[in-house]
């Protein structure tokens, strides 16, 4: 193989003008986060296998208690700090935290100050049902 082409992904490179096609990207979390223009919406900066990745902010919001089914979810805190209240107690995430809740568990996020968050679920997971509404692309 080529060692331009092995060096990029999938022929990132097109030796004729060295243009890029497919490059392999980094992403900036909080610059991403901190330009989205409203809060309680989700917007999706990557994908892993069959997860989405998104960032989101909220204030002053707690969401209802639910149960993921078949899949666990991740809250990584990129700037802020929340709860995640379970049956038996609450979890308090502050910024640099993350926390893994197992598929079936009961919770529910509870945001009292300005918190900003990547999130990880199994593709289709967040729904408009889920999410109060504010899931968006």
């Amino acid at each position: 193989m080529d060692t331009l082409k092995w060096l990029c992904y999938n022929k990132c490179i097109d030796k004729s003008g060295f243009e890029e096609k497919h490059m392999i990207q980094k992403v900036n979390l909080k610059e991403n986060v901190n330009a989205m223009n409203g809060l309680f919406l989700y917007k999706r900066v990557g994908t892993l296998n069959n997860h989405m990745l998104n960032v989101l902010q909220a204030e002053h919001r707690t969401l209802d208690f639910h149960i993921h089914e078949n899949s666990d979810e991740m809250f990584y805190c990129i700037e802020g700090e929340f709860d995640i209240e379970f049956e038996d107690g609450l979890t308090h995430v502050c910024e640099g935290d993350f926390i893994i809740i197992p598929k079936g568990t009961k919770h529910r996020p509870i945001c009292n100050e300005l918190v900003k968050c990547l999130l990880i679920e199994v593709e289709g997971t967040l729904n408009q049902e889920n999410t109060g509404g504010a899931y968006t692309e």
